[in-house]
């Protein structure tokens, strides 16, 4: 992927932002974390994580809006899918970085750090500490 160097514009700007945004709030990243599993519908996206019905309608419109999640009308169901590769590359990108932080802090030691699923941290305390 190439990368300009240009500064972006504040238009450009502004969309960064927002998508940011967008990705700041945890019951969005909840629910995306929850649709990386596979395409399911509101009703069990209610039972996973005990939002109510409006909160996760209105939380994957605003995912739809910015092309992270999509639906598909299976008769009077809706289910919903994240768009794999962009939110593949987020988690990816995201779960490296934290991984790398973590791995330079003193007593921190990564036990998985190659597999899928999620990375597990070791405390290791020198003794007599």
């Amino acid at each position: 992927m190439a990368y300009s160097s240009s500064m972006p514009s504040p238009q450009l700007l502004e969309e960064y932002s927002q998508f940011f945004r967008l990705l700041s709030e945890p019951a969005r990243l909840q629910l995306l974390c929850q649709l990386k599993q596979g395409p399911t519908d509101v009703a069990t996206l209610i039972d996973a994580t005990g939002f109510s019905q409006s909160h996760i309608s209105r939380q994957l419109g605003q995912l739809q809006r910015a092309g992270l999640v999509r639906c598909e009308r299976e008769g009077a169901r809706t289910i919903w899918q994240a768009d794999g590769d962009l939110v593949d590359e987020l988690c990816h990108l995201v779960q490296n970085r934290l991984k790398q932080r973590l791995e330079a802090l003193p007593y921190c030691k990564v036990l998985n750090p190659d597999t899928p699923g999620p990375t597990v941290l070791w405390w290791v305390f020198p003794k007599g500490r």
